[in-house]
């Protein structure tokens, strides 16, 4: 049996949580391996809507969740989290989740530079959370970064901090912000060490032990493939890197342990923050999309921008982020729509392109070509089997397969989790 990876095939916000969700409750494992408290999955099991931004999803059906290395791990928002998840009925203990030794931590100045960064740049913003997330990245690359094993050598940690602070606080005062005392950090690090600590582990060598016994892990990505660092949408893009290949550096496993993967895409497009969106629509069926789909953002409660799907991104996702199959959600959020659009090209600067550029100038330039499709009058809501799908859905589908070249493998039709239509098991390879 195969691993199996899951990334956003879109700008994020794809339904990914539901399809980890249904994917976890046939895993052993379920590992993140990348981003941080910026992202959010929502899962409906039942009568509980749960919430979830660091935690991995496979801790609401009893599964053991790691977070591993490439994940930056804010400690106020994981307890935050644990605590809302733990009224809920989950436990959560050492037993159940173990975050890796080495992941780096996100502290109250990375967040207020953050959004100092943003105020700064005015009309220019990227549209970033403000909760530090890219500061802490940079933290990391630059060496600089506190790291969880940190918390338990008082000396190392308090020398860390020294330096911290040294490029933190000139950056914070020039940007017009209060800069942060090294006793009152200290002080708290140090408060949650003995909490923090005991969930921690090289989480490598207990995946290589999963690996060795045959169990199924689930690599669950966070954001998508056009907010990857190096092949989206940059510089409106998140901090790491969210392609397929980040799940087996971002959690220390080799590549040929990752296994299938899942790439999640809306029947629709969608995208919260600033950054080109060529299928964008500004009219009553982008308002539309919206209320239909209940597009906010699931941790930071901004309405998404809506628009037709995009073929032309989506099988760019599929190329760079080694997508194996599709999983399409929100099918029924297009029931009724007399007809529908599907971008096949753009149009930049008086040339034709299938492929979306990286210099920003050409990105904002873009336009798209439209192909129009009919749509459907009968409901898709709740379908399980193609059967139970209008002619018309089908043949939408299909061509959304040509269009990106990659089989759509896995059907959402409501977020209700057994609401699925499965053409290909993931974890059959």
């Amino acid at each position: 049996m195969a691993n199996v990876a899951i990334i956003g095939a879109q700008w994020g916000d794809e339904g990914k949580g539901k399809v980890v969700d249904w994917l976890a409750s046939r895993a052993d494992v379920v590992v993140r391996f990348q981003g941080g408290h910026n992202a959010g999955h929502t899962l409906v099991v039942g009568d509980q809507t749960y919430k979830l931004s660091l935690l991995p999803s496979g801790l609401v059906r009893g599964k053991l969740g790691i977070i591993g290395n490439g994940v930056v791990v804010d400690p106020e928002a994981l307890l935050t989290e644990m605590a809302r998840l733990q009224a809920q009925g989950l436990v959560i203990t050492p037993e159940t989740l173990r975050i890796a030794e080495n992941a780096p931590l996100i502290l109250p100045l990375h967040a207020a530079l953050d959004r100092a960064r943003e105020a700064a740049r005015g009309e220019h913003k990227i549209g970033t959370t403000g909760r530090g997330i890219g500061p802490a990245y940079e933290d990391k690359v630059a060496r600089r970064a506190i790291r969880l094993c940190d918390l338990a050598e008082p000396q190392t940690l308090s020398a860390k901090l020294d330096e911290l602070l040294l490029h933190h606080n000139t950056l914070l005062v020039g940007l017009g912000a209060e800069p942060f005392a090294k006793q009152a950090l200290l002080d708290r690090l140090l408060e949650l060490a003995p909490i923090l600590l005991p969930f921690s582990e090289p989480v490598w060598e207990r995946l290589d032990e999963a690996r060795r016994a045959g169990k199924r892990i689930l690599f669950e990505g966070a954001q998508a493939v056009m907010l990857d660092v190096d092949h989206g949408t940059y510089p409106f893009v998140t901090s790491s890197n969210t392609v397929a290949a980040t799940a087996a550096s971002g959690s220390g496993v080799g590549p040929s342990v990752v296994g299938t993967v899942l790439g999640i895409a809306k029947a629709y497009t969608t995208r919260v923050g600033s950054g080109p969106f060529p299928t964008e629509l500004f009219d009553e069926t982008g308002k539309l999309l919206g209320e239909r789909g209940h597009e906010f953002g699931t941790v930071t409660g901004r309405p998404r921008r809506c628009g037709w799907f995009d073929t032309v991104m989506v099988r760019q996702a599929v190329k760079v982020g080694g997508i194996q199959g599709l999983a399409l959600t929100k099918l029924d959020v297009l029931d009724g729509l007399p007809e529908l659009k599907l971008c096949v090209g753009y149009e930049i600067n008086g040339q034709t392109v299938r492929h979306l550029p990286a210099a920003m100038g050409a990105q904002a330039a873009a336009k798209p070509i439209y192909e129009t499709v009919e749509g459907w009058l009968d409901s898709t809501r709740g379908a399980r089997s193609y059967a139970d799908l209008p002619a018309q859905a089908i043949k939408y589908v299909r061509r959304i397969e040509e269009l990106v070249e990659c089989p759509v493998t896995l059907l959402s039709t409501s977020p209700e989790r057994d609401d699925t239509i499965l053409m290909k098991d993931p974890f059959e390879g």
